[in-house]
């Protein structure tokens, strides 16, 4: 399963062995024919009544009587299937509570989402879970894989917090997602030189665009316009005749590419902060300013929130690599934990 703060709704690829074999989806799925607690909810069920205020996925009603949901990602993809009770179990020896997921039956995606953001669907709300971090490997690493607490980290008395902006369901602004976990970031810096960019660019606005959040799930770290705009024309400054002319990156969210070595551009380019309130940071080694987009090209690896259909700020994974990010939720605060290696923590 992907971790995924930035979603409320955790679900599964199920797949049913009486399937004929050429309708089976996908290889590593869930066969639920083979669980004792597993039971899919009915219609009736108060969540799959629609405008739900704190569960906006939309819901309706199969032909048999169960409640069926379709989802659409961001970034295109989807997951359709219905909504389930199942327990999930983490070794013989650790299992939740039964909680209500989705058991996808068509997806883009073979591994299935764990929802973690602060709806009271997601799975830290259902599974009483006040605390939890991760630590995202280097892209390079080989293996690629990371770590996962649930609860206390051994490492956190080296942690630096900062304090979550929280919203009320009462401030209820078309463009704020209040399950989301926003952070106070105030300004951005490459190569040691602060960026001029009003810090009220990364807080929600009356509409409440602007909003800055940190999300798992999404690869790329998106930014509003006024931000982007900036940031593109520093590196014009810094290495304006080696960007690639003309070249755009999905879909056109993102423009600052090159061809070339990656680490010798990266060396001008210089490393690159995120600048929170209290002093604290998300420092990106200038090694790694730059994401392998395949055929030799190397992007900047952020995005234009708006082509996205955005108006908000997301962080995601890339520059979480090598970092731990601790989510403490009954403290309403997060905090940053830089790491040599996370593929061999844990």
């Amino acid at each position: 399963m992907v971790l995924d703060t930035g979603s409320q709704l955790s679900w599964i690829q199920c797949n049913n062995k009486k399937t004929p074999q050429k309708e089976q989806p996908h290889k590593e799925s869930f066969d639920p024919s083979l669980s004792s607690s597993f039971a899919a909810l009915p219609c009736n069920h108060p969540v799959c009544k629609p405008r739900i205020p704190d569960f906006t996925i939309p819901t309706d009603c199969d032909e048999k009587r169960l409640c069926h949901y379709s989802y659409f990602y961001a970034d295109g993809t989807f997951a359709e299937g219905n909504l389930v009770r199942e327990k999930l179990s983490f070794s013989s020896s650790q299992s939740t509570p039964p909680i209500i997921l989705g058991c996808a039956t068509q997806s883009d995606d073979a591994w299935g989402i764990l929802g973690m953001n602060l709806g009271r669907l997601s799975f830290p709300s259902q599974a009483k879970i006040t605390k939890f971090s991760y630590c995202v490997p280097t892209k390079q690493a080989q293996p690629a894989s990371g770590s996962f607490y649930l609860g206390n980290n051994p490492s956190s008395s080296s942690f630096r917090y900062v304090d979550l902006l929280t919203f009320s369901q009462s401030q209820h602004k078309p463009n704020l997602d209040p399950l989301a976990y926003t952070l106070p970031l105030q300004g951005i810096s490459i190569g040691g030189k602060k960026l001029n960019i009003p810090p009220s660019v990364f807080k929600p606005d009356a509409g409440g665009s602007g909003q800055t959040l940190i999300d798992s799930g999404s690869e790329l770290t998106y930014l509003v316009d006024e931000a982007y705009n900036v940031i593109h024309e520093e590196l014009v400054k810094k290495v304006g005749p080696k960007i690639k002319k003309g070249y755009e990156y999905g879909g056109g969210v993102a423009d600052i590419c090159f061809d070339g070595n990656a680490i010798e551009i990266g060396q001008l380019i210089g490393d690159m902060v995120f600048e929170f309130e209290k002093g604290v940071e998300i420092v990106i080694p200038k090694e790694r300013v730059l994401a392998d987009v395949g055929g030799g090209v190397h992007c900047l690896a952020i995005g234009r929130s708006e082509r996205m259909g955005g108006g908000g700020n997301i962080i995601g994974n890339f520059h979480q690599q090598n970092l731990w990010v601790e989510f403490d939720i009954a403290n309403h605060r997060v905090g940053f934990g830089e790491v040599a290696d996370c593929s061999k923590t844990g």
